[in-house]
C-alpha cells in the first residue's frame, strides 16, 4: 500500500503530480531494490549522482539559465520525500546538494562562480557538499577553528572539518573557515565561506564515520593542511560566510524535514501492510484496537508534518521569512520520524528488531534527523527566539 499526499487543502498542480510520480518511479526502479544491500555494506553508489542529474533532481531549485529546472520549493520537497522513502541515504545526498552548496553559490557567489560551478552541479557532473562543523564545534558552530590566511592570490586554509555528508565523493565543497586574526576574534562575523575542490594542494579526506544509520551515505572528516584556495573561490565577503551558512540552513532544514517525512511515511506503510498480514489469536493484528490506535497516531503525525512542511515551502516561494517555520517543520518531521519508526518496530514485534524486515533500518535512519542541520534542542531555541522577536516588534 502507499499513503498518498493529501492535497485537498493544498492542491497539487499537474506538474507537481508528474514530478512526484517521476521521483516515485525512479526510486522504485533504481534505489529500493538495492537499499538493504547498500545499507549492509555501507556502499555509496556513485552512479546515482549522474542518474539524479539526468532527471534534473540535482538542480531542482536552480534557474534554467544555470541548467536547473527552476521549480518551486514544494515540488522539490515532494521529490525528496519520494527518494528518501526508498533510501534516506540517497535523500540526504540530494538534500545537501540542492539546499546548501548550490543555493549558497547561487545567492552569494559571483557570476563567474555561478557559471563555473552551477550548470555542472545541476547536471550531476559535480557533487556538492557542505563543511561547517568541526570535531570541537557542533551546535556552537561559530567557535570553529579552521583558519584562513590571505597570501597573495590565495587563501591558505588549515584545520579539520567533521561530519561532511558525501565529503569523500564531493567535487564542490562549501567550507567555512576563520578569516579574522587569532588576536582579534569576531565570532560569527570573522568567518568566510570558501569553494573547495579536492584537487587543491593540502586537501585530504580523513576518517569515514561508522554510523548507526544512513550507512550508504559516506560521512567523513576533511583535513586542510595549508591548503591553498584561489582568492577567486572566496564566496562573497571574507567575514560574511557564517551568515551565508545560517541563512542557507533554512533551506537545509526543509530538506531534512522532507527526508524525515519520507522515512516516517515508509515506516507507516510497512506497519499498515504488516498489520494486515500478521495473524495472532486467529485474526489479523489489524483487528486489535491497540494496533489501530498506534497506526492512527502514526498517520496523524505524518500528515501533520507534511502539512507544516508544504505550508512553509509555499510561504518561502512567496518571499516570506521562514526561519520560524523551517525550524518548526524540521523539529516536527524529525520527531515524527523517530516516533513513527519506533512504533513500527513495536508493531512488527521481534521481527522489527532484525534486518530481515525494513523497519529496523528505517528506525536507525530516523535518529540522525533529530541531530544534523541543527539538533532538536537548537530548533527549539530558534523557535523561542523567533517568538520573542515577533512579540517585541
Amino acid at each position: 500500500m502507499r499513503t498518498e499526499h493529501a492535497d485537498v487543502i493544498l492542491p497539487l498542480t499537474e506538474e507537481q503530480r508528474e514530478i512526484q510520480r517521476t521521483a516515485r518511479e525512479f526510486a522504485a526502479r533504481e534505489i529500493a531494490p538495492f537499499t538493504a544491500a547498500w545499507d549492509q555494506d555501507s556502499h555509496f553508489e556513485p552512479s546515482l549522482v549522474s542518474k539524479l542529474g539526468e532527471l534534473g533532481f540535482l538542480g531542482m531549485l536552480l534557474p534554467e539559465e544555470y541548467d536547473g529546472l527552476g521549480l518551486d520549493t514544494r515540488s522539490y520537497l515532494m521529490a525528496l520525500e519520494e527518494i528518501s522513502a526508498a533510501d534516506a541515504s540517497v535523500g540526504v545526498l540530494m538534500s545537501v546538494h540542492n539546499s546548501l552548496p548550490t543555493q549558497m553559490i547561487l545567492k552569494y557567489g559571483s557570476e563567474e562562480q555561478r557559471r563555473r560551478f552551477l550548470p555542472r552541479m545541476a547536471r550531476g557532473e559535480l557533487l556538492g557538499a557542505f563543511a561547517l562543523s568541526e570535531p570541537e564545534s557542533g551546535s556552537d558552530a561559530a567557535s570553529l577553528s579552521t583558519q584562513a590566511v590571505r597570501e597573495g592570490d590565495d587563501w591558505v586554509l588549515t584545520g579539520t572539518k567533521a561530519w561532511v555528508t558525501s565529503g569523500s565523493h564531493a567535487d564542490v565543497i562549501l567550507a567555512m573557515a576563520r578569516t579574522d586574526s587569532p588576536d582579534d576574534r569576531r565570532g560569527g562575523r570573522g568567518i568566510g565561506a570558501f569553494i573547495v575542490t579536492p584537487d587543491l594542494p593540502g586537501f585530504r579526506v580523513g576518517k569515514k564515520e561508522n554510523k548507526l544509520g544512513l550507512r550508504a551515505s559516506p560521512t567523513v572528516q576533511l583535513s586542510f593542511d595549508e591548503m591553498r584556495v584561489p582568492a577567486a573561490n572566496l564566496l562573497g565577503e571574507p567575514g560574511q560566510g557564517f551568515g551565508y551558512a545560517l541563512a542557507s540552513l533554512d533551506n537545509g532544514r526543509l530538506g531534512i524535514a522532507a527526508q524525515a517525512l519520507g522515512i516516517a511515511r515508509r515506516a507507516l506503510e510497512h506497519a499498515v501492510a504488516y498489520a494486515d498480514e500478521r495473524r495472532q489469536f486467529d485474526r489479523p493484528i489489524r483487528q486489535f484496537q491497540a494496533i489501530q490506535f498506534k497506526l492512527a497516531d502514526m498517520a496523524v503525525r505524518v500528515h501533520a508534518a507534511r502539512a507544516m512542511l508544504h505550508t512553509t515551502a509555499i510561504a518561502k516561494d512567496r518571499g516570506e521569512p521562514i526561519t520560524l517555520y523551517s525550524s518548526i517543520s524540521k523539529l516536527l518531521a524529525s520527531e515524527t520520524a523517530m516516533q513513527v519508526t519506533t512504533e513500527a518496530v513495536q508493531i512488527f514485534g521481534g521481527y522489527g528488531y532484525v534486518k530481515d524486515y525494513p523497519v529496523e533500518r528505517l528506525f536507525r535512519d530516523a535518529k540522525v534527523t533529530e541531530i544534523y542541520e541543527g539538533t532538536s534542542e537548537i530548533q527549539r531555541l530558534v523557535i523561542a527566539r523567533e517568538l520573542f522577536a515577533q512579540a517585541d516588534r
